[in-house]
């Protein structure tokens, strides 16, 4: 017992310390915990008992609103652009490519409902999307957060499909490309690799990776970086060519089990993606994904590597709005 305690409050004091140098890093320190204990004391309550609502008829939530989240942040910031429908002459982000298998935005839609029940106009879609996606992913483990979110994030008003491409990092990028994708938004490669074992979770549609299996040259060949016998099962899930409706383990027989087995596999070369194999490719990142195998490394530096992410550009005071509604600018 002694030992678990120690475990625990050391785990805890290395979120806290993240969470407070995540509030010196925001400017001015404009988001916070307890952004709305006064004009909404319940926000986060009824967005974790929502979210949690849903995420039992749902166990794929987390890893959807995760990298819905994600998605919104590498592109104009964390203000909810992502999730804004497009309008005449003016396709949103949800019209890109990258964007076309991004799911959840019904739950962000009913967890906004419910929000607004109990608080007209005051909590924003930006940080619904922040906290949904964390009490998403932890809902597995009840009552502990992964990490903490800040709040006090205002909605954004444009959304252009045109701004997501070189935004957001393809899943056939190489080494450099993601680095300075990552760069760009002022996170390290560090922040890359801890990011990147969010893809513990979900599933890939089987176009993502099948140039890994028959085709990475344009020779008709294999990538030879992909471990053989798990490259051979993949070919039986996804056939050539490509089907857009079958989808894959993104972590083999743990992709609902927010774990280190992401970085385990990728050392057994099994990371699905091009994109995870690069991580292998370079000395710095490679060293980083072996320290991550173990429990007591990755979580705290996944708690810090989101509070960094969440707070990419954000919109607060009296720039942008709070939507009414997530999918349309008031």
């Amino acid at each position: 017992m002694r030992a678990s305690n120690h475990g625990f409050f050391s785990l805890f004091s290395v979120l806290l310390l993240s969470t407070l140098l995540a509030v010196q890093a925001v400017p001015n320190g404009a988001l916070s915990l307890n952004f709305y204990w006064r004009t909404c004391p319940k926000a986060l309550r009824i967005i974790r008992d929502t979210t949690f609502r849903l995420a039992r008829s749902n166990p794929s939530l987390g890893a959807q609103l995760l990298r819905v989240q994600f998605h919104d942040c590498f592109v104009r910031g964390c203000d909810a652009s992502v999730l804004l429908d497009s309008t005449t002459g003016n396709p949103s982000e949800k019209e890109a490519r990258p964007n076309l298998s991004l799911l959840g935005f019904d739950a962000i839609d009913t967890i906004k409902s419910e929000v607004e029940k109990a608080c007209p106009g005051v909590v924003s879609c930006a940080d619904i999307l922040a906290v949904a996606a964390r009490d998403a992913v932890s809902f597995p483990l009840k009552n502990r957060q992964l990490w903490p979110v800040l709040t006090g994030r205002r909605d954004g008003t444009v959304s252009r499909s045109s701004e997501v491409t070189g935004n957001i990092p393809s899943p056939f990028s190489n080494f450099t490309t993601l680095k300075q994708i990552f760069e760009n938004k002022g996170l390290t490669v560090s922040d890359l690799v801890i990011l990147s074992g969010g893809h513990t979770i979900g599933v890939a549609h089987c176009g993502t990776f099948s140039r890994r299996l028959y085709n990475f040259t344009g020779q008709g060949d294999a990538d030879p970086s992909l471990n053989p016998i798990y490259a051979n099962f993949l070919r039986q899930k996804c056939p050539n060519p490509a089907d857009s409706s079958i989808t894959v383990e993104m972590d083999p027989k743990s992709s609902r089990s927010f774990d280190t087995d992401y970085f385990k596999i990728l050392t057994q070369h099994k990371g699905l993606f091009q994109s995870d194999a690069a991580l292998l490719t370079d000395n710095s990142s490679s060293r980083i994904v072996k320290e991550l195998q173990k429990p007591k490394a990755f979580f705290p530096s996944f708690a810090n590597s989101m509070l960094k992410m969440s707070a990419i550009e954000v919109l607060t005071g009296k720039n942008g709005e709070i939507r009414k509604r997530c999918r349309f600018v008031n």
